[in-house]
């Protein structure tokens, strides 16, 4: 297998085969809070793939003095420094969605998704595989997060980013715009990658 084959596999593996939330389960908690329009969703995609690249660059370079007692500190360490770049940035350039989406912001500090991902990739590869690791389960992660946004916002409102996409004659779901609305879609999502994965294998 050329190295480039090997490059596209493995950021494709984060689009679907191993996609951290529609296949792993991983990092539930914002594809329930932070769905209900594509904006916040879109800015919290865009912040764990920063996050990722970040801890998955500082681990690859460092793995060599890595010690294993003091591993999962370091990981930590990286990533909270990486969340608070992301959480300090949104409030200087994006205030009204920094307030929006809240603590989930810095709550990617305990997200599985990072840490994994530095335990699994970055930790034991170089640079260029873990740069494509992270691109692929970040853009993994974020299409996820879209896809559940853009089915609750229109069904919920009537828009797609915040711009009217149904008829006049629509009448919004208004439980869409609240947590059942995501548990609902998010477990109709789960049911129908589970089907298609069936009928590929």
């Amino acid at each position: 297998m050329s190295n480039e084959t090997s490059l596209n596999k493995t950021f494709f593996a984060g689009i679907w085969d191993n996609n951290p939330v529609l296949r792993l389960l991983l990092g539930m908690c914002p594809m329930l809070a932070v769905t209900a329009a594509v904006k916040p969703a879109l800015t919290m995609g865009l912040s764990v793939i920063f996050v990722l690249l970040f801890s998955n660059i500082v681990v690859s370079l460092l793995r060599h003095q890595l010690k294993p007692h003091v591993r999962i500190l370091m990981f930590t360490l990286t990533i909270a420094t990486a969340v608070t770049i992301a959480d300090l940035a949104l409030k200087a350039y994006l205030p009204d969605m920094s307030a929006a989406l809240g603590p989930y912001i810095p709550l990617i500090i305990v997200n599985c998704i990072i840490i994994g991902r530095a335990e699994a990739c970055a930790s034991k590869n170089g640079l260029v595989v873990s740069i494509i690791d992270a691109l692929g389960m970040g853009a993994g992660f974020t299409l996820a997060l879209c896809v559940l946004a853009s089915i609750r916002e229109v069904l919920a409102t009537g828009k797609w980013f915040e711009m009217p996409v149904m008829p006049d004659a629509f009448v919004p779901w208004a439980g869409m715009g609240m947590p059942v609305g995501a548990f609902i879609t998010l477990g109709l999502m789960l049911g129908l990658v589970a089907i298609i994965n069936k009928k590929k294998a």
